[in-house]
């Protein structure tokens, strides 16, 4: 039931970004985005690790990576790009 529970929480983080991304409330250029996104995949990560799904491991880690780099790449502090 736990493990439900999480992976219940990491599939809401990722829909809520996404969502949030088609409502025009958060783009691909802000870093919560990114965070969301990254912390949607870390929970999926860990359930599918604990359940042992090596598909499932490796579509949420590569989420994960994808989330990762563009905080990496913007640096700490950085504002999104503004768009014309």
């Amino acid at each position: 039931m736990f493990y439900q529970i999480v992976s219940l929480a990491g599939a809401f983080l990722i829909l809520l970004a996404y969502g949030l991304n088609q409502r025009g409330r958060l783009t691909p250029d802000h870093a919560a985005y990114s965070v969301i996104n990254l912390m949607g995949a870390l929970l999926l990560l860990w359930v599918a690790v604990v359940d042992r799904r090596a598909g499932f491991i490796l579509v949420e880690a590569a989420w994960a990576v994808m989330s990762v780099v563009p905080l990496v790449r913007r640096g700490p502090g950085a504002r999104p790009r503004a768009t014309v």
